[in-house]
């Protein structure tokens, strides 16, 4: 039986023909008719891709479908033309009995130039995209020169155990592969998913939060086993080790284990929802997102607050907009004991009837609450149904506006005063430390020196 050869052995091979061609047949009539061809089938592809994309350039603002795909295909014409030439160039030799390994190479070349050129475009983070790109291009080049084979087989050999479980190089690596493409294809799912579940306006937000969070995290599992599969492991025999690893991520884990679960909570009793004006902590804003871990606040300043879901159950959370968009705003005023009580009300009523965001139904009411020391105590109710477009700037606009009706009319706001009542009858005592003064300027002689002269 003839014993295989290595990977070294089929390297040097390689290079021992590489420098056996180089020393023969570079410079031999058919190698320099290949080349030339394979250079005026890229020069001619370059120009007719330049050509197409003129052709199709007004086209495609036009048609909706072409304006989405044009940039997705753009980079492809290229590659794609000249693949075609120089195949076609190979055929033509082939039937005229011509050397072809140029062609056979730069065959090889363009198809793999065009499949990750292709697989690529699906890739949104450059990081990723050049890594995916390099192995990609390492796995070609390798298939190229023959080497894959070789390589894969002593892969395969070299194996080791972890208790029952025997495991190759080889299926190590393509589990890594298959681990990496599955985790990339279930995100892109989910993220399709999640744009499709955001589309129906019909369902409430929190079951559309919940409903992703759920389809993510199945996909990722389901990546996870089958990667697992690949790599050929028998997922009974991780039985207890899962138990174990799932009883130390669980103490290590802890919090980050307690906002998923808090997160979980809050989508499904529905107590706050993405859109909810809420108050905690001392942060007032509007819930723009429910996340895993966190949810996402926006004030009306526009700083995002990132509290975790754990705050939001175990903190007490003011929901502005739980069962009812409509919020009842308070506003005290104070007049003065001199002003017209009823009047004053009615102006209070009406100037609160004039602002836009305030509700005509509940009409804006006026409230007598007490007397005062500086004086009367009014109290201003009033109905909004925005409260995501804040609660204090209405407050303002009302009171602005009670302060110009209350100026037109004469009506005096009141501001703290004290009245100090003096007997007459008793008269007023000097402090001992005043009649002690007195009393040693009397008994001075200098004094006395001083004012007879």
């Amino acid at each position: 039986m003839e014993q295989e050869l290595s990977p070294f052995d089929h390297l040097r091979d390689l290079l021992d023909q590489v420098l056996i061609w180089l020393g023969s047949d570079l410079f031999a009539y058919a190698s320099l008719a290949q080349f030339a061809v394979i250079a005026l089938s890229l020069g001619l592809s370059w120009l007719l891709a330049r050509a197409l994309r003129k052709l199709l350039g007004g086209v495609h603002l036009e048609v909706p479908i072409l304006a989405r795909i044009a940039p997705f295909f753009s980079p492809l014409t290229v590659p794609a033309f000249a693949l075609l030439l120089i195949a076609t160039a190979g055929v033509v030799a082939e039937e005229f009995n011509l050397p072809t390994y140029l062609f056979d190479i730069a065959t090889s070349l363009l198809t793999a130039w065009l499949v990750i050129r292709f697989a690529v475009n699906f890739i949104r983070s450059q990081a990723l995209r050049r890594l995916v790109a390099s192995v990609a291009w390492l796995i070609a080049a390798l298939n190229i020169v023959g080497l894959l084979d070789p390589i894969t087989r002593t892969l395969g050999a070299a194996r080791f155990s972890v208790g029952d479980v025997s495991i190759s190089l080889l299926s190590i690596i393509n589990g890594l592969l298959a681990f990496f493409l599955l985790i990339w294809l279930a995100l892109a799912a989910s993220r399709l998913l999640e744009n499709r579940v955001d589309a129906l306006s019909d369902v409430n937000p929190s079951a559309r939060e919940l409903v992703k969070k759920l389809a993510r995290i199945a996909l990722v599992i389901l990546a996870v086993m089958i990667a697992l599969n690949a790599t050929g492991i028998d997922l009974t025999a991780l039985a207890v080790f899962s138990g174990a690893l799932g009883v130390g991520l669980g103490f290590g884990l802890q919090k980050v284990v307690a906002n998923f679960v808090s997160g979980v909570i809050l989508l499904m009793d529905r107590s706050i929802k993405p859109g909810d004006v809420i108050e905690t902590q001392g942060t007032y804003g509007w819930i723009n997102h429910l996340g895993a871990r966190y949810t996402s606040i926006i004030t009306r300043d526009g700083t995002e607050f990132l509290v975790p879901n754990e705050d939001m159950i175990t903190q007490s959370v003011i929901n502005w907009s739980f069962s009812d968009r409509r919020v009842r705003r308070k506003i005290p005023i104070s007049v003065s004991y001199e002003c017209d009580l009823r009047k004053a009300m009615s102006l209070m009523e009406q100037a609160a009837h004039d602002i836009h965001r305030v509700l005509k139904s509940p009409a804006p009411a006026a409230r007598l609450m007490g007397f005062g020391d500086n004086g009367v105590d009014l109290e201003l109710r009033l109905w909004i149904e925005d409260p995501q477009s804040g609660v204090v700037n209405v407050a303002s606009e009302v009171m602005l506006a009670i302060w110009d009706a209350f100026h037109e009319e004469g009506i005096d706001f009141p501001f703290p005063q004290r009245v100090v009542h003096f007997a007459n009858d008793m008269p007023m005592a000097a402090p001992q430390s005043v009649q002690a003064e007195d009393a040693d300027l009397e008994q001075d002689p200098a004094l006395d020196a001083g004012k007879k002269s």
